[in-house]
């Protein structure tokens, strides 16, 4: 398993940027995933709307996340008859 060292230093090489510049980029990029992540879980869990869900993180993230949970539902109906 690589360490973050090796994809900071792997990033910089391959994309031009300087390390802080990889690191800032890292940051936002993870921040985002962390909110969209949130803001599914609350529409998953019912404590917002479909229209807020897809006002915030886009129709795309939302439609993934239905299928996502419906595939889950589907195999734990299955293994449940087993």
């Amino acid at each position: 398993m690589d360490s973050a060292t090796t994809y900071i230093e792997r990033l910089t090489r391959a994309t031009h940027k300087t390390e802080p510049e990889v690191l800032s980029m890292a940051f936002r990029i993870g921040l985002r995933q962390l909110w969209r992540e949130h803001v599914l879980g609350r529409y998953l869990r019912h404590e917002i709307s479909r229209d807020e869900a897809v006002e915030t993180v886009g129709v795309d993230w939302v439609n993934l996340a239905e299928r996502q949970q419906t595939a889950v539902k589907e195999d734990l109906a299955w293994a449940m008859a087993l």
